[in-house]
């Protein structure tokens, strides 16, 4: 993963720093031991690393410019000046020229800051897909940013305090979500957002955001075409460069990445998998199914008890605030077991699902709409007076349960599970931490991203809503932390630009037909996939670990002895 850090004071500070950023820098690339490249002046610095060729700056007359990630520009004359002299350099010219509207021009994964001291102004913003993330702080006239709060940290002066409502969305989401951080005082950008400082005052602006076209009427037959050759070329650009494996779980998403990367190779692709000896959890069966059809340089691993014990305080160090995603452990197994195999770069399926309907929740939210979207009249005068003054027994009380769902609206609706939510807040932290916290807050920042979501059906918004809380937020720090811990690069051939833009105008009715998840992706792929993997139910590196913990002594400790710290802490 490595990073990108730096900081730009408004008002000169004197004399350059490299000492500073030299151990701010330190942070970003101390567990896959990237190179460092770092420039700095009177008025900041900024620095970059990145495995390969990932990290470029720039520093000219009194500007300075670093990128960070894999990114190409759409403009030919940005383009051509990119590959003559740089991403870094292309980028300030972009910038002199177009200032923030270059970003709409700019395409990939990246993270990226200009600092301009002459103008007196820094900008920063991260990809559309949220793949390289990017945190920041206003200290005083300065403002400091970097890829991790421990490189933030490492600036002179700041003071590291926890932000207690970020403790209390953590439980909620099991992450915490962006802009917010665990460190007070700190923000973090969203996907497509970037942040002007000038002036004192840092303001945010979206660059580029999801917008659905609901209304494209296409063949099947062109759509498919066009699905297939951009999910080509997508895999052909995200194995362009080094020794190149692919993570397979044996789903649709890894299945389809490892099938290709064997097509635009043309040899044998390696692909890494993960099981456990664990009733219920293990996919290896589908894994094996996938090789042996796409003729894989096939690897396995089986994660143990003692294996997730060893991990955790490793996977605690290398990300930068609490995370509760266990699949996190097999992740780091499977990327270390690529790493050990000589593999430099991995390729991950994420983003399949929240691109073109795969979540099992978006069936559920289905069925609940077919009662939600019948005429309140209907509901309130007829059919909900009726039910409710039934008993609630057998058939009638499932019934009266799914309409008490249904009549919630979204997305409240779609978080009703919550475990927080069941549990009831007071009976989880003490009275003195909630009175110090907003326990309204996550359900005020769920109904605002799904409100803001450019779209009219109910799956396209479920989907804007997950491109967020699922995707960025989740899964992409998951997978992108563990590689880093096991000293490689991953790249989400899924994220491509180009295939989310098709994703965008597909037909609601083709991402979930009825209550049938995936409908165009599968029926798109059928010949290519076997057909048990297109017909299998989705299940993924999900780590047994309730089951472990009631067994495995050691694990048990470490959960317990986590609990005792937080209640010392008035949690």
């Amino acid at each position: 993963m490595s990073g990108l850090c730096g900081w730009f004071c408004r008002e000169r500070a004197g004399a350059a720093r490299p000492d500073v950023i030299a151990t701010m820098a330190a942070a970003i690339g101390r567990f896959d031991g990237s190179a460092v490249r770092n420039t700095c002046a009177n008025f900041g610095a900024v620095a970059a690393a990145a495995i390969g060729s990932g990290a470029d700056v720039f520093q000219h007359d009194e500007q300075l410019v670093a990128l960070w990630g894999r990114a190409h520009f759409a403009d030919a004359e940005l383009a051509e000046l990119a590959q003559r002299d740089g991403l870094a350099h292309a980028l300030a010219q972009g910038y002199a020229r177009k200032r923030t509207g270059v970003f709409a021009a700019l395409s990939g994964s990246f993270a990226l800051a200009i600092l301009d001291g002459r103008g007196r102004e820094a900008v920063l913003a991260i990809d559309r897909m949220g793949t390289h993330p990017l945190c920041y702080r206003v200290a005083g006239d300065t403002l400091v940013f970097g890829s991790t709060l421990d490189a933030i940290s490492a600036f002179p002066g700041i003071r590291q305090e926890v932000d207690r409502q970020a403790i209390f969305d953590y439980v909620y989401f099991h992450m915490v979500p962006a802009p917010g951080a665990i460190q007070a005082g700190v923000q973090r950008l969203l996907p497509g957002e970037y942040l002007s400082y000038r002036n004192g005052r840092a303001e945010t602006g979206r660059y580029w955001e999801m917008r659905f076209v609901e209304d494209q009427q296409r063949s099947f037959p062109d759509l498919k075409q066009t699905f297939l050759s951009v999910l080509r070329q997508s895999v052909r650009d995200a194995a362009a460069h080094g020794t190149v494996g692919a993570f397979l779980s044996g789903g649709t998403d890894s299945s389809t990445i490892a099938g290709m990367l064997a097509e635009v190779a043309g040899e044998p692709a390696r692909t890494y998998s993960i099981g456990f000896e664990a009733k219920g959890f293990d996919e290896m069966e589908y894994a094996r199914i996938a090789a042996r059809h796409f003729g894989t340089r096939h690897h396995e691993y089986y994660v143990t008890p003692d294996d997730v014990v060893k991990a955790i305080p490793a996977i605690a160090a290398c990300f930068d605030q609490p995370f509760g995603n266990s699949s996190a452990v097999p992740t780091y197994y499977c990327a270390k077991l690529a790493k050990q195999d000589g593999v430099q770069t991995l390729l991950g399926g994420d983003g399949g699902d929240e691109l073109f309907g795969g979540n099992t929740r978006y069936a559920k939210q289905y069925l609940y709409s077919l009662y939600s979207d019948l005429p309140s009249m209907l509901r309130k005068g007829l059919i909900e007076p009726i039910a409710f003054a039934l008993p609630e027994i057998g058939i009638i009380g499932k019934a009266q349960r799914y309409m008490r769902n249904a009549m919630q609206p979204m997305p409240a609706r779609y978080d009703n599970y919550n475990l927080l939510e069941r549990l009831g807040a007071a009976n989880v932290f003490t009275a003195g931490f909630l009175g110090s916290v907003d326990p309204q807050l996550p359900q005020a920042l769920m109904a605002r991203t799904y409100q803001q979501a450019h779209a009219q059906s109910l799956i396209n918004r479920m989907l804007a809503f997950d491109l967020k809380y699922t995707l960025a937020d989740n899964d992409l720090p998951k997978v992108t932390r563990a590689c880093e811990l096991a000293g490689l690069e991953v790249r989400y051939p899924m994220l491509d630009d180009a295939l989310v833009a098709f994703s965008a105008s597909l037909a609601p009715g083709l991402k979930l037909k009825g209550a049938r998840l995936r409908y165009f992706f599968k029926q798109a792929l059928r010949g290519f996939l076997p057909e048990q993997i297109i017909a299998k139910t989705k299940h993924g590196f999900g780590l047994p670990f309730g089951p472990w913990l009631q067994t495995h002594a050691p694990l048990r400790q470490i959960a317990l002895d986590s609990l005792a710290d937080l209640k010392k802490r008035d949690i």
